[in-house]
């Protein structure tokens, strides 16, 4: 049976550096939107579409920013951001079962692989040889840990994670299920036709604070390695191909695709949808809008989008045929300006009026 955690106002108000309006022994026991808030939960507002809710709400408290305070009587914790103190506090509440430490006997272990004392290893996962499953880790069942691959301090892995060999994880990264990280990178050679395959003898480095989403895979490189940098965060069912380089603290949304050997800076934020071809380079600082297809490289920061946003049906069906049309109507335009230019005397002020 689960036990409920309980906060009062003033634990929650402590962790947060809050300030406190309200009773400080005030119980919470979990978080809810405004909306659907009871008397015992928390709740918060971020995003002022939501305002409308506050005056209704059921909540025992909310986070509120100082000017939203000013207009709400009920209990509150004042914060400068308050998502960012939910995204603190949904860690306390957080009803995701914590695994014991040890080895399930139905894991298969290589005799030579380093498997931390403190590590939980789940039923009929595979660990081989040389691989080493740090201090605090987690490998959910049927996980596959490839040869001479390292799993860092506090990783935590859901089941059905595989990790092909030499695959190199730093601390505290997140994999969730169906990730594949390592497969081999998308390489052949061409000769009068047919395919020749390229080996790929490269691997894939995984800084610190990583997550990645469920099915995403993440190629190894061909001859160096693939390169996520620290504190990444990718959605579910990405692709990155090999020799890609991911900057530190860079996100994705779900479906992104990315094109072998391309360079990502850091704070980048790619969302849904978004293709990029490959060898090219993104600089810092750059946000692209959903299904964007990034044909060159990037050299300024800023935000980035291309195709047609949605419309009603009927417009965009006039639109696309005007897009066809397109190069008749540039040939007749230049065609006008060569007859106008040929019938307009040089320097004629008539011809700017």
């Amino acid at each position: 049976m689960m036990t409920v955690p309980v906060f009062t106002l003033g634990q929650l108000a402590e962790r947060l550096g809050a300030t406190l309006r309200g009773a400080a022994d005030k119980a919470i026991t979990g978080l809810a939107t405004l909306h659907e808030a009871g008397p015992d939960q928390l709740s918060f507002l971020a995003n002022p579409q939501y305002r409308k809710f506050l005056a209704e709400t059921r909540a025992g408290a909310v986070l509120l920013t100082p000017s939203d305070a000013e207009g709400y009587s009920g209990a509150a914790l004042v914060v400068a951001n308050p998502y960012l103190a939910y995204a603190q506090l949904s860690h306390l509440f957080d009803p995701k079962p914590k695994a014991a430490a040890g080895v399930h006997p139905s894991a298969v272990i290589a005799a030579d692989a380093l498997v931390d004392t403190s590590a939980s290893v789940g039923a009929y996962a595979v660990v081989e040889s040389g691989a080493q499953i740090g201090a605090g880790a987690t490998v959910g069942a049927h996980c596959f840990i490839g040869a001479r691959t390292v799993l860092g301090e506090g990783g935590w892995l859901a089941p059905r994670v595989t990790l092909y060999h030499d695959v190199r994880i730093g601390k505290r990264v997140v994999i969730q299920s169906g990730a594949v990280i390592g497969g081999e990178g998308f390489g052949f050679a061409n000769e009068k036709g047919v395919w020749q395959k390229i080996a790929q003898i490269g691997g894939v480095t995984i800084g610190d604070d990583v997550e990645i989403g469920s099915n995403t895979t993440i190629d190894r490189g061909a001859l160096a390695d693939t390169v996520i940098g620290n504190g990444v965060k990718l959605d579910n069912q990405i692709m990155i191909a090999h020799n890609v380089q991911v900057g530190d603290h860079t996100a994705m949304a779900a479906c992104v695709g990315i094109s072998g050997s391309t360079k990502i800076g850091k704070h980048c934020m790619l969302a849904g949808g978004v293709g990029l071809v490959g060898h090219i380079e993104i600089c810092d600082g750059v946000f692209v809008t959903g299904m964007t297809m990034v044909t060159r490289s990037i050299t300024e920061p800023g935000a980035y989008s291309s195709g047609t946003a949605m419309q009603p049906a009927a417009d965009w069906k006039k639109s696309a045929t005007r897009f066809r049309q397109l190069d008749d109507m540039a040939r007749r335009l230049q065609q006008l300006e060569k007859r106008l230019a040929a019938v307009t005397p040089a320097g004629d002020a008539s011809s700017d009026a």
